[in-house]
């Protein structure tokens, strides 16, 4: 049994229901690139919760979720914007600028939260040929720093986006533990919010691997299989993929498995708040936490679980929860602490 990590919701395993998916999709020969009823049985649902008029285009991973949705949503001469801590800023190894050809131009943010008075600060040069487009604002749902956009807050941004001829990507990795956090659909926090194409994760989730990208608008959905084929994220054999969906979303696991990890977060919130010396720095609205702590407990604490330092210079880090975070990991956690700090 591998040890419990709070590094990442990347680190735990996969739901056994969605597992028994995959080896029930296991059956026999079917058509590939998704020409198969695994795959269809995934549009229903997704028909289902975003409208009929959609069409979900299954990728592997988030970064490639990211890619495909960006690249049909600019041209070369376009600049997207983002958070200074934003998932395609800091982690993507500059995969939006190689595959987009734009200007990545970043906000510096307290809270990992874009602002339209943040924004409309970079919302210039508008039909200038010296200056590169201004055409997409990209957000992460949950934050980066694990915080969350209410409803309103994506409306404000979507509306200054579209008085400005732009669209507004949502990267939605953990958009479940969003819904979870504010008791709110799938859609209403993002179609019914304005957002114009939505990258939608499951892996964080309690899925084996698979995301998918899903344009509102139909200029944007018009070359997603293309740009999909051409970042190599077309599986071959997608029923494996796209098996998964409806397992994840049958009597609401994927909410469920959301409403644990933040429950979790909060548990451990709390325990860590009894410690001296720890300041928690960010708003536990989701799955993680992030907090200052003594060089030497970190050092120490590292040595019985595993997560990862997210300020070097402030001494600051990141505690992860998972779908599949228990009571006792939490407990464990904190009496281990407990013992170095006191």
């Amino acid at each position: 049994m591998g040890k419990i990590s709070f590094g990442s919701d990347n680190n735990s395993g996969v739901h056994p229901k969605i597992m028994e998916a995959m080896v029930l999709a296991n059956e026999g020969h079917t058509i590939g690139y998704g020409d198969d009823e695994w795959t269809r049985q995934a549009d229903r649902c997704f028909a289902g919760i975003f409208g009929q008029d959609i069409a979900p285009c299954y990728v592997f991973n988030g970064t490639g979720s990211n890619m495909v949705a960006l690249q049909a949503a600019v041209r070369p001469f376009h600049s997207i914007i983002t958070a200074a801590t934003g998932h395609i800023n800091v982690d993507e190894c500059g995969a939006p600028s190689k595959f987009t050809g734009c200007m990545v131009k970043e906000i510096t943010t307290e809270d990992g939260k874009l602002t339209p008075a943040l924004i409309s600060a970079r919302l210039h040069g508008f039909g200038d040929q010296h200056h590169s487009q201004p055409k997409v604002i990209y957000i992460s749902q949950v934050t980066e720093l694990g915080t969350v956009y209410t409803p309103q807050e994506i409306k404000d941004i979507c509306e200054l986006a579209h008085q400005h001829d732009m669209y507004v990507h949502m990267d939605g990795a953990r958009l479940a533990n969003a819904c979870a956090s504010l008791n709110i659909g799938l859609k209403e926090l993002s179609r019914d919010c304005g957002i114009d194409i939505l990258s939608l994760g499951g892996t964080k989730n309690g899925m084996m691997m698979g995301e998918v990208v899903i344009a509102f608008r139909p200029e944007l959905a018009e070359n997603l299989r293309f740009y999909r084929k051409q970042s190599a994220q077309l599986f071959s054999k997608m029923r494996y993929l796209s098996a998964q969906f409806p397992a994840y979303f049958e009597n609401n696991l994927w909410l469920e498995n959301a409403r644990n990890a933040n429950g979790m977060a909060k548990k451990l919130a709390a325990s860590l708040q009894q410690f001296r010396g720890i300041t928690i720095t960010q708003k536990v609205e989701s799955n993680a936490i992030f907090l200052i702590m003594p060089p030497e407990a970190i050092h120490k604490l590292r040595q019985h679980y595993f997560f990862y330092t997210w300020d070097e210079a402030r001494h600051e880090v990141r505690l992860v929860c998972s779908w599949d975070t228990t009571k006792a990991d939490i407990n464990g956690l904190a009496a281990v602490l407990g013992e170095i700090v006191k």
